[in-house]
C-alpha cells in the first residue's frame, strides 16, 4: 500500500459542526447507525448530537495527560547552599481567567475565499493540510483527521484548532474548487491515509471528525476497516437524502445561467466593499459554490449518503428522544450528552469546546486502552474557573474551613501542612454524597497547585444501556478534577506516579448512610492500603470532615425506601446494573446498594475539613509488609480520622460564623471575596 503524502502546513480559520451518527465496533464487525445528532465512537462507543430542536445530544469520549502538576516551589541544593526557584501557580487567580480568543465566522469566510483563490482553477485531487495553530501537539498525540462538509475547505474546525492542536496531530482534508473526485475515490483516499498511519503507529487510535458529507465518508471508511482502532466524531451526517427535494433543486440549478453569480454581485454592490455581514457571507458562498461546483456537491452528497446508508440498519433521521433511546439500546456502550440552546453548527458556537468535552468525558486516549492516570490532562485555569462557578452556590452557602497540621503539631487554617511532593494518600470519612471533595479539590489547586485524584465508584464512569442510573454528564464536575474509578490497579498506578490520592475506606455505605449515621465510619475490618502505600513511601494523611448535619436533615433513608415496593425494586434494579464492590465483606459493609436518600435542606451552616499530621511510611516497607504491623497503622489512621471529626465537632461550637446570617453580614462589610473567620486555633 502506498503511503500518502503527509499534510502541508497552512493557516486557516473558523469552524463548523453539529453532530449525528456513529459506529460501534463489536466482535470485529462494524455496525453503523444514523441519527439526527452528533456522534463519536470507539470501542467504547460515544455519541454526540445536536438536533433540529436546537439541542445537541450525544457524546462519549475519554481523556488525557498525566497526574503531574506544576510545582509551586522547586528547591535545588548545590555546594551546601540552597537555591530556590519559584514558579507561578496558574490556578491562584482563576477569577481573572478568560477563554482563549477564537477565530470568527468572518475569519472562516475570509480564509475559505483565500483557499479557493489560491487554488487558481486547480482540479484536484483532494489533499491534506495541517493548520499552523495545531503545531504544538505533544509527542505521541493521536492523529485526528477532519473531513469537511459541503464547503470542502477543510476549515470547519477552525475555532477548535488551537485547543485540539494541543492534544492531537490534526490533519484537514481540502477539496480544490474545481475538484470532481467521486465519493468512492475520496473514501479510498481517506482509507489509504488511515491504513498508512495505522501501520506506521499501530498502537495509536485514529480520530476522524466528519461533517455533513464528510460524516458519510467517514462512516464508510470506518465500516470498511473494522480492524483499525478508529474513533469517529460525526457532525450532521446526511445519511438520507430527500430525492423529492434534491431532484427539483438540481434541475433548477441546471437551468440557471452561469452569469447569475456575477449579476447578483453587480446588483447588490458586493464589489464596492460597502456591504453588511450577511451580504459578505452571501458573496463568499457564491464564490465558493459556482453553479457547476454546487451541482457536483449535490451529486456527491447523494452518492455519499447512499453509501453510508448501506451500512445503516434503519433509514431514518433521529428527530426525537424516543429514537435516541432506541439507539442507546442498539449500542450497549454509548453515552448520550445533551447541549441545550445550541443549534446545528455546534462547533461554531460560543461556549462549545470540543477539547474540554473530550477531557470531561474521559474519551481521549493515546493508546489502545484508556489509562485513567497517564491519559489524564490537567484542567486549564479557565476550565477550573467554570468548575468553580458550578460549585459557587454550595461554596458560598457553606464557607468551608480547611485546617492542616504542621510537622511540629501546630494546626493552621491553610494547607501549609500538606506536603508538596507526592505520593501522598489522604484517608478520611465521607459526608453525604461526598460533598466535601469538590470544594477541597478547588482549594488544593488554588492554594497549593496540587491535584487531588479521588478514587470514585465506577458508577461515575460507566452506564449500561437502559439503566436508570443518572446520565454521565452529572459527574462531569468530578471527572474534570481527576476522579478515577476505584480499583487496586488504579490505586497502585496513582501512587507509582507520585500523585496525591484521596481514599474513602467507607465507600458507598458511608456516602449514602442512614439516619443518625452522619459521622459513623464503615471501614472494612482489614485493608491493604497501608501496605501498598509503604511500597512507594507514601505519606498517609488522615482527615475528618463535618458539617453535613448543618446543611440538611435526612427524612427518607435506605431503610425507609426498602419498605416501599416501587422504591425497593428501583434500588435493586439500579444496584444490579453497577459493578459490585466489597463482595468479600460481611454484613453492612457488604451492603453497597445505590439509592438517593431523601432529605430537606436546613438554613446553611458551615462545614469543616481537618487534615491531621502525616504518617510516614517511607523506609518502613519491610516493617509494614507484615500484616499485623500494617494493621496497627490502619487502626492508627482510623483513630486519627475519628479524632479529627471529634475536634471539629467540638471547635465549631465556638465558631461565631457557623450560621449563614453572621457570614452574610461579614460579606457585606468586607466583600464577598473575603475569607470569613472561624473559631480560634489553640496554637494561635
Amino acid at each position: 500500500m502506498s503511503t500518502p503524502n503527509r499534510p502541508k502546513t497552512k493557516e486557516e480559520k473558523n469552524e463548523v459542526g453539529t453532530t449525528k451518527t456513529f459506529i460501534y465496533r463489536e466482535n470485529r464487525r462494524t455496525r453503523v447507525f444514523s441519527s439526527m445528532a452528533l456522534r463519536i465512537t470507539d470501542g467504547i462507543c460515544p455519541i454526540f448530537s445536536s438536533g433540529s430542536s436546537r439541542r445537541a445530544h450525544n457524546l462519549h469520549f475519554s481523556h488525557l495527560k498525566s497526574t503531574r502538576r506544576l510545582t509551586s516551589v522547586a528547591t535545588e541544593r548545590r555546594r551546601y547552599r540552597a537555591k530556590v526557584t519559584a514558579t507561578v501557580n496558574p490556578y491562584s487567580n482563576t477569577e481573572a481567567a478568560r477563554p482563549e480568543e477564537r477565530k470568527s465566522l468572518r475569519d472562516f469566510l475570509s480564509e475559505a475565499e483565500n483557499f479557493y483563490t489560491s487554488d487558481s482553477g486547480d482540479g484536484g485531487p483532494p489533499r491534506w493540510f495541517s493548520p499552523l495553530q495545531c503545531s504544538s501537539h505533544a509527542p505521541g498525540s493521536p492523529l485526528l483527521l477532519y473531513i469537511p462538509g459541503m464547503d470542502g475547505t477543510g476549515l470547519g474546525l477552525i475555532r477548535q484548532h488551537r485547543r485540539l492542536g494541543e492534544i492531537f496531530d490534526v490533519w484537514c482534508l481540502h477539496f480544490p474548487a474545481m475538484d470532481r473526485t467521486p465519493a468512492r475515490d475520496i473514501v479510498k483516499l481517506i482509507e489509504r491515509t488511515v491504513r498508512s498511519e495505522y501501520y506506521r503507529v499501530p498502537n495509536r487510535p485514529i480520530y476522524i471528525v466528519g461533517e455533513s458529507v464528510g460524516a458519510c465518508l467517514a462512516l464508510d471508511v470506518a465500516a470498511s476497516n473494522p480492524d483499525i482502532d478508529i474513533v469517529l466524531i460525526l457532525a450532521n451526517p446526511v445519511t438520507r437524502v430527500n430525492n423529492f427535494m434534491l431532484q427539483p433543486l438540481s434541475s433548477l440549478l441546471e437551468t440557471l445561467p452561469d452569469e447569475v453569480p456575477s449579476l447578483i454581485e453587480d446588483n447588490f454592490g458586493f464589489r464596492e466593499g460597502k456591504v453588511s455581514s450577511p451580504c459578505i457571507i452571501f458573496q463568499t458562498l457564491i464564490r465558493i459554490f459556482p453553479k457547476n461546483t454546487l451541482l457536483w456537491k449535490l451529486q456527491l452528497l447523494k452518492s455519499a449518503s447512499a453509501s453510508a446508508k448501506s451500512h445503516i440498519g434503519r433509514d431514518q433521521w433521529l428527530p426525537n428522544n424516543g429514537d435516541i433511546e432506541r439507539l442507546r439500546f442498539a449500542l450497549p456502550k454509548c453515552e448520550v450528552r445533551e447541549f441545550y440552546n445550541n443549534g446545528q453548527f455546534l462547533f461554531l458556537e460560543d461556549g462549545v469546546d470540543l477539547a474540554t468535552i473530550i477531557k470531561i468525558s474521559y474519551y481521549y486516549r493515546r493508546g489502545k486502552i484508556l489509562d485513567y492516570i497517564s491519559d489524564y490532562t490537567l484542567p486549564t485555569p479557565y476550565e477550573l474557573k467554570e468548575f468553580e462557578q458550578s460549585q459557587r452556590l454550595l461554596t458560598a452557602a457553606t464557607a468551608p474551613v480547611f485546617l492542616s497540621t504542621l510537622d511540629n503539631g501546630t494546626v493552621v487554617r491553610s494547607l501549609e501542612g500538606i506536603p508538596s511532593e507526592g505520593p501522598v494518600l489522604y484517608v478520611g470519612n465521607h459526608m453525604l454524597f461526598g460533598l466535601e471533595l469538590r470544594p477541597a479539590a478547588i482549594h488544593f489547586l488554588k492554594e497549593r497547585n496540587i491535584l487531588l485524584r479521588g478514587l470514585a465508584h465506577p458508577v461515575m464512569f460507566t452506564k449500561k444501556i437502559g439503566s436508570k442510573l443518572p446520565d454521565m454528564q452529572m459527574f462531569d464536575s468530578a471527572r474534570i478534577i481527576g476522579a478515577v474509578p476505584v480499583s487496586n490497579m488504579n490505586f497502585y498506578k496513582l501512587l507509582r506516579s507520585k500523585a496525591h490520592v484521596v481514599l474513602y475506606p467507607g465507600g458507598v455505605r458511608e456516602a449514602l448512610h442512614r439516619k443518625g449515621e452522619e459521622y459513623k465510619l464503615f471501614w472494612p475490618e482489614h485493608s491493604e492500603f497501608v501496605r501498598i502505600a509503604s511500597k512507594f513511601g507514601a505519606r498517609i494523611i488522615p482527615f475528618g470532615a463535618v458539617g453535613e448535619d448543618d446543611l440538611c436533615q435526612m427524612v427518607l433513608d435506605y431503610n425507609d425506601q426498602m419498605k416501599i415496593p416501587f422504591l425497593k425494586n428501583l434500588i435493586e434494579e439500579i444496584t444490579h446494573d453497577t459493578i459490585k464492590l466489597r463482595n468479600d465483606e460481611e454484613g453492612e459493609l457488604r451492603n453497597q446498594d445505590l439509592h438517593m436518600p431523601g432529605f430537606i435542606p436546613k438554613i446553611p451552616g458551615r462545614y469543616y475539613v481537618y487534615f491531621g499530621k502525616p504518617i510516614e511510611t517511607k523506609g518502613r516497607e519491610k516493617e509494614l509488609h507484615d500484616k499485623e504491623k500494617a494493621h496497627e497503622v490502619y487502626l492508627e489512621v482510623k483513630s486519627e480520622v475519628e479524632r479529627c471529626m471529634t475536634y471539629l465537632k467540638t471547635k465549631r461550637e465556638t465558631d461565631p460564623y457557623r450560621n449563614i446570617l453572621p457570614r452574610l453580614l461579614y460579606y457585606l462589610s468586607h466583600g464577598f471575596s473575603s475569607q470569613v473567620p472561624t473559631f480560634d486555633l489553640p496554637n494561635h
